[in-house]
């Protein structure tokens, strides 16, 4: 199932299932990169219960193990509608016996999306059900085409972040597990990264310690975008290593992946979020297409 908003500015489509946006129109152009198998399947999945890679696909909980892909389970999950109007839609997932096989906690997942001007606003509302503390990560996954318009090379944009900042790139290994050896990264004019594909040979760049705003542009155009993300602490940038493919994917998390050769006990890992028996969190991002 898709659902369509709409206001006087732009036109958001989002499925059922993983509650992903499959496209974000302004002015007749769209923004969201378009699901080409060749290079990257999706469009803008969300992640859940997990951000990134398990070693050998597995977690623990005390001394039992679980089996969990990339990313979790909600970009392939279906989820229900609560409630539509004309710029607003909440979905929801909420735990079944499959999903309760690989992640052992009640859970309700609802996802907001809210159009607001030229602006999407993504709300994730998480309701703990069970009668422990639940931990997990979060974050976004949008791709945006790119050139935003004619004759404008990929190689023409830059993200540029919301004021100065000095972020750390966190250390990966090949095989994009967590390495423990995290580098200042440096900007240019400590505010600007240029986009070229030879930086995601070694696959995606994940930062923190970065400012909680950064936009998508170029100087040989007028479309952008700005994401905004005050409550989620890393910033993947990616495209499909070792190709010309024409989009980036700006994503931020509120977790980061596992360390290699390490199956993780999830009650340990710092970064994860860990909310008490029958307590919600909620946090919120948003683009803004310009």
């Amino acid at each position: 199932m898709k659902y369509q908003l709409q206001n006087e500015k732009i036109i958001v489509t989002v499925a059922s299932k993983g509650a992903e946006m499959q496209s974000m129109i302004k002015d007749g152009q769209e923004y969201l990169w378009n699901g080409d198998e060749t290079y990257w399947a999706d469009r803008s999945p969300m992640l859940f219960p997990y951000v990134g890679r398990f070693t050998d696909g597995k977690y623990k909980i005390g001394e039992k193990e679980y089996e969990m892909g990339i990313h979790g389970f909600a970009k392939n999950s279906e989820f229900s509608l609560i409630k539509q109007t004309k710029d607003q839609l909440m979905l929801e997932l909420c735990n079944t016996e499959c999903t309760y096989r690989l992640y052992p906690f009640q859970f309700c997942l609802r996802v907001l999306y809210t159009l607001v001007d030229q602006e999407i606003r993504i709300e994730y509302k998480v309701y703990n059900l069970s009668d422990s503390w639940m931990y997990f990560g979060m974050g976004g996954h949008p791709g945006f085409r790119l050139p935003m318009e004619e004759g404008v090379k990929f190689e023409d944009y830059y993200l540029e972040f919301g004021e100065e900042c000095y972020p750390d790139r966190i250390g990966h290994t090949e095989a994009c597990f967590l390495s423990g050896e995290n580098k200042r990264y440096p900007l240019e004019e400590n505010r600007r990264l240029r986009l070229r594909h030879e930086l995601f040979d070694e696959d995606a760049i994940v930062l923190q310690s970065m400012a909680d705003r950064v936009t998508l542009k170029t100087d040989q155009g007028s479309r952008k975008v700005t994401l905004y993300y005050p409550q989620l602490p890393y910033l993947g940038i990616w495209h499909v290593p070792k190709t010309t493919a024409p989009y980036v994917c700006v994503e931020p998390w509120t977790s980061l992946p596992s360390r290699q050769g390490i199956i993780e006990d999830i009650r340990f890992k710092p970064d994860l979020i860990r909310l008490k028996e029958q307590e919600e969190y909620c946090n919120c991002w948003s683009i803004k297409i310009e």
